[in-house]
């Protein structure tokens, strides 16, 4: 990633604006909340109980928003193994989504943990617990966010390295007299920061590989836990959808929902901010998706059918109908993307991977959440605070976003993009779709 910066561009345009009030409204809102669940205790702003310990901070913030955040690993995944660089382009953005979903799920364990207090134990290697699922699950996120943060870090530097630091010069005329520094001392400082960023850029470079590699195992690995999870639950999980795959199940289901992220969120920052379509990118990318869901669709009606589990659908109950609702999705939205015709509508690429990241999501919302039953006298339906923190988080990523590509190289440049086949494509339009939905290409 570190030598290819010309592929990427800060998005022009004006930090604040409205809907960033909008959702820093949201975000403050959520961050109330914390405070108040940190002081007053868990139980004063959740539904949770000893039946349903785990919510929707964990069923979406956690196992759900997760899965949303592999765009980054779904795409290393085709690039760095499949060796299709074409798709390089839309890395970036996708690691900034993930970099986002990972340290915002972290920070919502810290939230749903009864005893916060003594999270401290976690870093304590005397306290590791190595045959412990959750823990493996715990270190591995953590891990990976480190990793995520490391493998974004040469977009930073580069604008470090390159700035001009003109809000600086400006800024440091609005500080106290005694505080203002010497005009010399300020311009020698901000030079030594950008020829530092450059250094470390240089070296960072030769050691990314190392990361790249980690980012592609790490995920492997927790996503399965995190399947592997609730095979401890037994029977109080639903048997449409205990199964002894569920780890399996779930590292396929986390990388069909990152292609699906990457043209959700892809086709929604270029209508946004009325960039072209990268369609040529993303078709690619959504031809791959019916074979991932179709294998994953195999895997999972093929096991049902060995543990003679047809029944239970036909049961019609509530648990029924959310698997049939959940399989329509995934298969809907796959089938979608069988048609070329359709790969090339930005409209139907966006519709696609909504429908598939909603599919995606529910399966893991029914897992974790909806097909778990504690036993009688247990209920549980999430609190209205329970809701607003949610929200708050997913503003916070929503925000982050819209406020980092602004600053950052992150989005793929438009001057310079491959053709579906793998061709470099001339000129700013070539092969794209303009915003209005009108194919340029040939």
């Amino acid at each position: 990633m570190g030598s290819h910066h010309d592929e990427y561009q800060v998005q022009p345009g004006t930090i604040l604006t409205r809907p960033f009030f909008i959702l820093l409204f949201f975000v403050l809102v959520g961050l109330a909340l914390i405070a108040y669940r940190f002081f007053a205790g868990v139980g004063a702003v959740t539904g949770l109980s000893d039946g349903y310990p785990w919510g929707i901070w964990i069923a979406y913030d956690v196992a759900t928003g997760t899965a949303f955040a592999c765009g980054g690993y779904a795409l290393a995944l085709l690039i760095y193994i499949m060796n299709r660089w074409k798709y390089h382009p839309l890395i970036r953005s996708a690691i900034l989504t993930s970099v986002f979903g990972y340290c915002l799920a972290g920070f919502s364990v810290m939230v749903d943990l009864g005893r916060y207090w003594n999270a401290y134990g976690f870093f304590m290697p005397s306290r590791w617990q190595g045959n412990s699922v959750m823990f493996e699950v715990a270190l591995c996120v953590m891990s990976y966010s480190t990793v995520l943060i490391i493998e974004f870090l040469p977009a930073v530097l580069y604008t470090l390295e390159h700035s001009k630091w003109k809000w600086v010069r400006e800024s440091s005329h609005w500080l106290y007299a005694r505080l203002i520094p010497d005009a010399d001392a300020l311009r020698n400082g901000l030079t030594n920061v950008s020829k530092a960023a450059g250094h470390i850029q240089l070296r960072l470079d030769k050691v990314l590989i190392f990361f790249i590699v980690l980012g592609i195992t790490l995920p492997s690995m927790h996503q399965s836990s995190l399947g592997s999870m609730m095979i401890i639950a037994g029977e109080k999980l639903s048997p449409l959808w205990q199964t002894g795959f569920l780890p399996l199940l779930f590292l396929i289901n986390c990388i069909f929902i990152g292609y699906s992220t990457v043209m959700f969120e892809s086709i929604l920052s270029s209508f946004g901010f009325k960039r072209a379509y990268e369609v040529h990118e993303l078709s690619g990318i959504a031809r791959i998706v019916p074979w991932v869901a179709g294998l994953w669709m195999a895997i999972r009606f093929g096991d049902l059918i060995w543990r003679n589990q047809i029944p239970t659908i036909l049961a019609f109950d509530k648990n029924a109908l959310f698997f049939l609702l959940e399989v329509l999705l995934i298969g809907g939205g796959a089938f979608m993307m069988l048609s070329r015709r359709n790969r090339l509508s930005p409209r139907l690429l966006f519709l696609s991977g909504a429908i598939l990241m909603l599919g995606g999501g529910l399966y893991r919302f029914n897992v974790y959440l909806i097909g778990f039953n504690p036993g009688e006298g247990w209920s549980y339906f999430p609190s209205v605070a329970e809701f607003l923190i949610t929200v708050g988080i997913i503003a916070i990523e929503i925000l982050g976003y819209l406020t980092l590509v602004k600053i950052f190289p992150v989005m793929p440049n438009p001057k310079k993009h491959f053709a579906e086949e793998g061709k470099e494509v001339v000129g700013e339009t070539a092969g794209r779709v303009a915003p209005g939905g009108v194919y340029a290409g040939k």
